[in-house]
């Protein structure tokens, strides 16, 4: 049974509360982390400010309008909720889905307030309040972009093609050739092989990208490291959605191409990330910090910058560790590539091959050969998930048996 409302829980500003339902949705150290904390802080103030009258048509005067105070609990109800819903499937231009996102954010704080005891019923949850909500736009799993064999084939072809012109580029200079040239190929051949060996990932493991690469908003996702890749075994530490470390496996396509970039790349320890970030001013201050930090002093600092053609070559000399790549870097990288190459993309949301999209092609090429249970296995969701994210291959595989039965039939 739910807890009733205090009186003075009923007077308390409900914003006042956002905080403390951030920390305990949050993730890393005193909850400080992680993409829903992010999104959730965002949708929370933007209902705040509805309630204001901040936000809204410009005779939207808030909840309290004849108050000059900060809305309260006791201000919300059915009503408020069926309202704020009404505003999100308003003319904004959001889609069904997002507007559906948008709400849920609210309605899973409104039910954090009630087991607080902040509220006595889950306002956000009854019919009244939900039922200006669009019903969903009718997309299923397969109607999302998944790598086909062919994009896969293509871009990996493309990505392996500039990797071995930039690698003998490099490896075929010259003996006379000056330091500063000889940098700047080594440069651009490190940085081809990077992005070769993380289109592979992507393309044959099915890793998510927040697993390889480093999330901003979350401190325990900093991007996979060289320590954590067994290249014997085939296979790799990271750390999973369901928070915690488990073993990935790398197909037998990855090896090649991360054993050729680790040999080029040649990084000092092994507790250098995978994919180091390649943005020139963060690996210009962090250059400059450290250098400091071991005491040089300014003007030799630039004499050791000026020896390197990149801040990344002196960084690997000195043993300055970088950064991962971030995982929109990751995007940005993808999505390079992809406009380089000659891969046919016809696909309403993203007009470049999505890190995603390499995980549920793999995801169809696993369910297709294998069924649902190895699949589920390889990408690390439930059974139950995957027959639901997949399930067009089974509607797909039946339609040809109804096909096959009438044909039969009809003979």
């Amino acid at each position: 049974m739910n807890r009733r409302a205090s009186g003075d829980r009923e007077d308390r500003p409900f914003a006042a509360t956002f905080e403390r339902y951030l920390q305990d949705k949050g993730k890393g150290r005193g909850g400080q982390g992680g993409n829903y904390r992010r999104n959730a802080a965002r949708e929370l103030e933007r209902f705040a400010d509805w309630a204001r009258g901040d936000r809204g048509p410009d005779d939207w005067a808030g909840i309290v309008p004849a108050d000059d105070r900060e809305p309260a609990f006791a201000d919300l109800d059915d009503r408020v909720f069926r309202e704020y819903a009404r505003h999100l499937a308003g003319d904004r231009g959001l889609k069904p889905n997002t507007v559906q996102t948008y709400y849920a954010y609210v309605s899973a704080w409104c039910g954090w307030c009630v087991n607080e005891g902040y509220l006595s019923a889950h306002h956000a949850q009854r019919a009244s309040a939900t039922a200006p909500l669009p019903s969903d736009d009718g997309r299923k799993p397969g109607d999302q972009q998944a790598w086909t064999p062919e994009q896969r084939h293509a871009l990996t072809r493309h990505v392996d093609a500039a990797a071995r012109e930039a690698v003998e580029s490099f490896t075929t200079l010259p003996d006379d050739t000056d330091a500063l040239d000889r940098g700047r190929a080594r440069y651009r051949a490190i940085r081809a092989a990077r992005d070769r060996a993380l289109v592979f990932v992507v393309a044959y493991t099915a890793v998510r990208i927040g697993e390889v690469l480093r999330d901003p908003d979350d401190p325990r996702r900093r991007g996979v490291r060289w320590s954590e890749v067994d290249l014997e075994s085939g296979s790799m530490e990271v750390y999973r959605k369901k928070q915690q470390w488990d073993a990935a496996s790398l197909p037998d396509p990855v090896i090649g191409p991360l054993r050729r970039y680790r040999r080029l790349l040649d990084p000092p320890s092994d507790r250098w990330p995978v994919f180091p970030t390649f943005d020139q001013r963060t690996l210009a201050d962090l250059v400059r910090e450290e250098l400091a930090d071991r005491g040089l002093r300014p003007a030799e600092i630039d004499a050791r910058r000026d020896e390197h053609a990149r801040d990344l070559l002196l960084a690997l000399d000195a043993d300055i560790r970088p950064p991962s790549l971030t995982t929109d870097g990751g995007r940005s990288v993808l999505r390079r590539v992809t406009e380089a190459s000659d891969v046919s993309i016809d696909h309403p949301k993203h007009d470049y091959l999505a890190p995603h999209g390499g995980r549920r092609g793999m995801g169809e090429v696993l369910v297709r050969a294998f069924g649902y249970t190895v699949a589920a296995r390889y990408l690390d969701n439930s059974e139950e998930m995957v027959r639901d994210r997949y399930s067009h291959i089974e509607a797909g595989e039946l339609g040809d048996v109804a096909t096959e039965a009438l044909d039969e039939v009809d003979l």
